[in-house]
Parts: C-alpha cells; structure tokens; sequence
C-alpha cells in the first residue's frame, strides 16, 4: 500500500519559506529518518488522517498524553462548554483548585501543586526551585534523558538532541555546563563517583523514571531505589520528571508503578489533555519555598489556562474512576510485544524490545538496551527503513531510534494484529 504525499510535501516546501526547517519542533522535520514529514489534518481515536486523506494507526499519541485516544468525546465536550467563558483570565480560578486537587489525590508524595504551561517550564522551574532550596547550583542528570531546552537540560540530552546528534549546543554558556554533571541511566556507581567529587555542590538529580526519549528504556532493579537512598544520605532533592510516564503507567505515575518517592515531579501536556501545560509539585517543605510563599521566582500569564484546565481535569478524573484502563494499556502494550517477537524472532537481525506499562521501543541491537550508548550503538539505518516501510503500510511510529512508542486505549486488537503483519512484511523483502 505505496502512500501518496504530495500535499505534504508541497506543505513542507511551502512551511520552510517561513518556518526554520519547515517545523515548529525538530524531530517533525523527518531529519534522522530522511523523507518528507506527514502533514496531519485531523485525528480521532487510534487513527491519524493527512493532508492528503492517508490514515495511520497511531503509536505516538502526541508524544504520550493521548492515553484514551485522539478527541476523547468527553473532552472536547467539555472544552466546547468551557470556551465561551473566555480563552484566558490571567485571575485564578476555581477550576485551578480543583485541578490542584484532584493531581493530589492521583500522585503520591504531592502537597503543593504550580500549574505551568509545558513540560520544560516545568522541569525548569523545578530545578530552580531545588537549588534555592538547598542554596547549592550543580546537579545531576542522565545521558540521553530529554527534560525540555532549557539551557542546563540540554547537557547530552536524549530525544530530538540525541536524533540530530548535536553534542555541543551553540548559546549554551560554559558556566551552564559547568553545574550540569551527567552520569550513564542506569549506573549508581558513577553516580555516587559524581556526589562524591562534589560533596555537598549538588541541589538536585533529575531523571526520566522510565527513560522514553532514548526508546524505552525502564530503570534496573534497585536503581531509582539506589537514588532514592542517595538523596536522603547527601540532602539533595529527587526529581522526578514524568512528562511522559505521569498518569500513564499508573493513576499516580511512576512513583506508584515504581514504588518510589520523589521530592519532586513534573508533569507536560498530559494534564491537559493534549492542551499545551504543564506542572511541578511534591513536598512542602519544598513548594513553600516558591513565590509568593517563598523567594523563589516563578510565574506565567497562561499558567492555569482554563480550557487546559478542563481538558485536563476530565481525562484525569476518567483515568482515576476508571482503574481497569491501567490493565488494558497493558495487555494491549503486551500484546503488541508478543506479536512483534514473534516475527523478529525468525529473521537474521538481532533485536531487543524494551516495555513498561504501555511505553515499548524496538531496537535493532545485539544486546539489550539499558542506557544512551546502548541505544546509539544499535542498527538505527535499520530502524530508519523500518520506519519508512511502516509508515507507507499506514503504521505511524516515532520518526526517530530515540523515542518511545505509547499506546492508547483506542487502539484495537485489530489494529495490533496488522501492526504486527505490517511489520512482518518488512522482514519478509
């Protein structure tokens, strides 16, 4: 089934006249996959449409919030409800509070809650808030984790960095990358090598509980376990970055499906609904220290936007009435698993596919992928014509090696089942 895109790519010559690169955010520009990007026009469901009426079987989900599936109906009902109320009040409301609640009751280890609007603002604003805490500027974080592009996240990131294999970022200051230290995922020896060169410096560890900007990539055992114990031991604060795995892997994120505390966590698009917002919170002892009730600064006109707000609301208030959605992501994440194993196991390529809840990747690799260099160092020409194939047959994954697959509750098991003959067929020519 050869794709026909010929509005996209008249879109794409059209978008780099005024657009750098014809995109608003860089993996979109097909860079490490080649090709021309798909220009969307709608979706619902499991289902993607392109400008040129082509559908896709949908397996990035906006990179991770839609979990019940493209224009979930009672979310945009409430959306239509809300709107005629007004866009933005830059006033508090009612509805911030409830939000507020409501992600309390669903998270464990969260007292206060700041609404922001993206994922990057919110690990932004939570590392600031953990060096004014503790009055100390280094931190640590993990190669190939992506917390956003604020300046100190952008130190061997993972995800759209890592795709476009920049090491160096130009406007990145040396006094930046100076308090930025960096450590292997999965690793807690060079971890305690790193807190012992800088006894007492560091304010915070930063970390990707499930890894999802280098494929999946789950924690080992024992690891966040090993953080969780340094932490406490060398007073430097935990956080928790669970743009991707909030709300997902359980109805209280990572720390739930984990069993591990954080002293901090922040949440992306997935309190919205898919609406652009964000959110940090934990330990008041912690939040206290953020304006107006501390001294550190942090604050944004749209921040608690209240058609966010409501889309927000409603899909969380859905994940947490309606438990059993947890084991359906599941068992059809599981599912997917089995079936892709089925058909690699058979052909001459060597593989590994990593899973946690309903987070999966493929990679063409001889041993099992555990960190960043494990991930780069796979066949990723070979997942780049995988891709390809997939997407022509109507399959849309993640145009790069270094994200994540998400699953939806819209998605069937017919869906999963020509997913899996789909990419059979690759391995097949």
């Amino acid at each position: 089934m050869a794709t026909q895109r010929t509005t996209s790519t008249a879109l794409f010559d059209r978008a780099q006249l005024s657009i750098p690169g014809g995109v608003n955010s860089p993996v979109r520009a097909f860079k490490s996959v080649g090709g021309i990007p798909v220009f969307m026009k709608k979706a619902k469901g499991a289902y993607m449409y392109d400008a040129d009426g082509n559908s896709y079987i949908d397996y990035i989900n906006s990179w991770g919030p839609m979990i019940l599936g493209h224009a979930f109906e009672p979310v945009v009902k409430a959306i239509q409800e809300k709107a005629p109320d007004s866009m933005s009040f830059g006033a508090p409301t009612e509805l911030e509070i409830e939000m507020a609640e409501l992600i309390k009751s669903m998270a464990p280890n969260v007292d206060l809650v700041r609404m922001v609007s993206s994922g990057t603002e919110a690990c932004m604003s939570a590392l600031r808030l953990a060096r004014g805490y503790t009055g100390r500027n280094k931190f640590i974080k993990f190669e190939g984790c992506y917390h956003g592009h604020a300046d100190a996240f952008l130190v061997k990131a993972g995800s759209g960095v890592a795709t476009f294999n920049i090491q160096t970022i130009p406007g990145i200051t040396a006094g930046v990358s100076m308090d930025t230290l960096t450590a292997p995922y999965n690793n807690i020896d060079a971890v305690n090598q790193l807190v012992a060169a800088n006894k007492g410096e560091i304010a915070a560890i930063i970390i990707e509980p499930v890894a999802g900007n280098m494929g999946c990539i789950p924690p080992a055992p024992g690891y966040l376990e090993g953080l969780r114990a340094i932490c406490d031991a060398e007073g430097i604060v935990l956080i928790f970055d669970e743009v991707m795995t909030g709300f997902r892997l359980a109805a209280g994120g990572a720390q739930e499906r984990l069993g591990v505390n954080a002293d901090l966590v922040t949440y992306g698009k997935v309190i919205g609904g898919g609406m652009p917002v964000g959110a940090f919170g934990g330990k008041k002892e912690i939040m206290q220290h953020i304006a107006p009730l501390g001294n550190v600064y942090q604050a944004g006109t749209l921040s608690g936007n209240p058609i966010a707000m409501i889309a927000g609301y409603t899909m969380l208030k859905t994940l947490k009435d309606n438990p059993s959605i947890y084991k359906e992501l599941e068992d059809k994440t599981a599912t997917l698993h089995k079936g892709l194993d089925e058909v690699l196991k058979n052909v001459n390529s060597p593989y590994t596919i990593n899973r946690l809840g309903s987070m999966i990747s493929v990679h063409f690799s001889e041993k099992p992928v555990t960190n960043f260099t494990d991930a780069a160092e796979a066949n990723n020409a070979l997942f780049n014509q995988f891709f390809h194939h997939m997407l022509n047959e109507g399959i849309y994954l993640p145009p790069s090696a270094y994200e994540t697959w998400f699953i939806s509750t819209a998605i069937s098991a017919s869906d999963i089942d020509r997913t899996i003959e789909v990419a059979g067929k690759f391995f097949k020519n």
